[in-house]
């Protein structure tokens, strides 16, 4: 993973006065799942279109497979599987008949279509349903045989964008299983667009906050938290059994000694600590130097929700 695949520079494209994308710079690696985070009109879609050579940027460039997306886009569209939010068939045709056609599309003899279709209908866990007609597929049905058609020739990146939308919870469980899975078996390099927090959260290797055109913070969640705690410090909650006055008092002033300390609230056998670094050892020594019993220790974690919110906030 880490051969970059995907590398953007100073991406920028601009719609007279708007500015939808703000001097990208990301690097994606060989085999890695990146979640591309952040809310509707973020430019999200507007980055992926020129990654895929759809649309020229104003400045930058959008090294894909080795190729300028701008000046060689059709070689990367050979490299590249792309999955809107929104696939569209032939209905009055099965999925197979759709896959096989585009199969032929893509350079595949009648023999090769008709084998890869069938291959990937199984791989998506649709074979049950290759003769049926499309028409008659549910949305989750729809996205599985979408990603048969991105995968269909064989892509080195597959680029999904929004791809759970009105999927029921179940199936969105299945076919975010179904990614990761390919992923890892066939070394994919997958960019998924969402804006989804537990989604993204649930498969991806790295993550990278996108809001109002800029990308704000990128990698993966347990480094992004441990950023945000050194930024905004250290909270530990504990809970006493039992604690006489005269030995909380004593606590209190010990606690207040330590390096690093900032504040402390107390109610009842409560005690929360708000420090600049994490000193939790220091904190459960101190206590037990005085005989309180702890019956709880707790310290503060950031999950992508809070990630996603205090840059969102700031922004």
């Amino acid at each position: 993973m880490n051969d970059s695949i995907i590398q953007l520079s100073g991406l920028t494209k601009r719609y007279g006065s708007l500015t939808a994308v703000d001097n990208l710079n990301l690097s994606i690696g060989k085999g890695e799942i990146f979640g591309l985070l952040g809310p509707n009109g973020a430019g999200k879609t507007t980055s992926i279109l020129m990654m895929l050579g759809l649309t020229e940027p104003n400045e930058g460039t959008a090294y894909v497979c080795g190729h300028n997306a701008i000046r060689n886009p059709i070689d990367v569209k050979k490299r590249v599987g792309y999955l809107p939010d929104s696939v569209g068939f032939y209905d009055n045709m099965t999925a197979l008949e759709n896959l096989r056609f585009i199969a032929r599309l893509n350079g595949l003899s009648e023999t090769e279509a008709q084998t890869r279709s069938t291959e990937m209908l199984r791989t998506v866990g649709l074979a049950h349903a290759a003769h049926k007609k499309t028409a008659t597929y549910s949305r989750g049905m729809k996205q599985r045989l979408g990603l048969a058609d991105v995968l269909i020739k064989q892509p080195d990146v597959i680029i999904l964008d929004e791809p759970t939308l009105g999927i029921d919870p179940s199936g969105v469980n299945e076919f975010l299983l179904l990614i990761k899975q390919l992923s890892r078996e066939q070394g994919l390099t997958v960019l998924l667009s969402s804006h989804h927090l537990h989604q993204v959260q649930r498969v991806c290797d790295r993550v990278g906050i996108f809001v109002g055109g800029k990308l704000l913070v990128e990698g993966n969640i347990q480094t992004l938290a441990r950023d945000l705690l050194k930024k905004e410090g250290y909270t530990t909650t504990v809970v006493l059994q039992t604690v006489e006055e005269t030995s909380l008092q004593q606590i209190k002033a010990d606690l207040e000694k330590l390096q690093g300390f900032q504040t402390l609230s107390v109610n009842e056998n409560v005690l929360e600590l708000e420090t600049t670094a994490d000193i939790t050892p220091e904190i459960v020594r101190t206590m037990v130097k005085h005989g309180a019993d702890i019956i709880g220790l707790q310290r503060k974690e950031y999950s992508l929700d809070d990630i996603y919110e205090k840059y969102f906030e700031d922004h």
